[in-house]
């Protein structure tokens, strides 16, 4: 039995830092695990210029504590009527690693978001051109399709045909929750991966639901049925490079979770290494967590490995019931897991 494990210092490519003090108080998690993160740019007002991108990138760079290496990697928000020169240009000015696409009202800070695919396709084509990858919440918003269905149903709308219409362009489909994003993956050719976050390979759907509403388990995607699952977590400990670590980490308040209209989203940042390394334990496949964590993404990406490592190690981990006014993933348990 493996009690001790070093890896290559790990990214966190999807990852939701907010903005003011909620940013400051959240930032140093996510800094003192990776060595890079990809930050999404759902803010008010969304991050849809190059001169927007740096300046948010000067923010979180102020909020992380100075003994912290950390590089924050900024992505920009497209909307209907993103202007592709500019997306380059900040692409090719190092401010915008990626580009994200959220189906307009899909979910926190999506209302700006694109109505429809045919609208953006200039901006995806100068982006294929450029090398610039295309981020995905990949879910549809029609009001007549079930919430446990909208991944399956924009994988067959949306994501297949842009995929066989532009062979070029990279493609990241976010968080994904179901069997059949797994399948489609999978079968996807090489410009498509996938990131997969600790939330959805611990819980299904009765965490939502079972013995009361239970609001920080709420998240968008929802977590799925078991057997969605657990064809993610085996996707994710399957040693395939087209999966890779996005913890999707959206802290909200306590107060604005426990509401009557509760927001979407999973503080996961505090403890998100240990989440993960449990799953690849319970899989027995502790062998594979370096690559999934500290490889496959850069490698996407074509970003460089990072230099330096981490160290876990069997042993108690107290999760807190809350970090400030933030309730963490895995509250009130212990993880057999800490980071050294």
């Amino acid at each position: 039995m493996t009690d001790r494990l070093t890896i290559r210092r790990p990214d966190d490519w999807h990852v939701h830092l907010r903005d003011g003090a909620m940013l400051d108080h959240v930032a140093p998690y996510t800094a003192r695990q990776f060595a890079r993160a990809i930050v999404m740019p759902n803010l008010s007002p969304p991050v849809t210029t190059a001169s927007e991108g740096a300046a948010y990138r000067d923010r979180i760079r102020a909020a992380v504590p100075a003994d912290h290496d950390f590089t924050p990697l900024i992505v920009a928000y497209l909307t209907d009527s993103s202007d592709a020169d500019e997306m380059a240009r900040g692409h090719a000015a190092g401010v915008f690693t990626a580009a994200k696409l959220y189906p307009a009202h899909a979910t926190t800070g999506s209302a700006h978001g694109v109505t429809d695919v045919a609208n953006i396709m200039g901006v995806l084509e100068r982006m294929a051109e450029i090398g610039m990858p295309l981020l995905i919440h990949g879910e549809v918003t029609d009001h007549d399709v079930d919430i446990f269905d909208r991944e399956a149903v924009f994988i067959e709308r949306t994501l297949a045909p842009l995929v066989t219409r532009m062979p070029e362009l990279k493609i990241v489909f976010e968080h994904i929750t179901t069997s059949e994003a797994v399948e489609f993956v999978n079968s996807a050719p090489a410009n498509v991966g996938a990131t997969i976050t600790p939330q959805h390979l611990h819980i299904n759907r009765n965490a939502m639901l079972v013995g009361g509403i239970r609001p920080h388990a709420y998240c968008l995607p929802v977590a799925k049925r078991e057997h969605h699952r657990l064809a993610v977590r085996a996707a994710a400990v399957s040693g395939s490079p087209k999966f890779f670590l996005g913890t999707d980490s959206a802290p909200h308040a306590v107060h604005t979770k426990e509401a009557a209209c509760g927001c979407a989203g999973i503080f996961n940042a505090p403890y998100a290494l240990e989440s993960y390394i449990t799953v690849f334990d319970e899989e027995g496949a502790l062998d594979k967590f370096e690559g999934f964590a500290s490889e496959h993404g850069p490698n996407f990406y074509g970003l460089p490995l990072n230099g330096g490592t981490i160290t876990l190690e069997r042993g108690a981990t107290v999760v807190p019931d809350t970090i400030g006014e933030v309730v963490p993933f895995h509250a009130g348990e212990t993880l057999g897991w800490k980071l050294v």
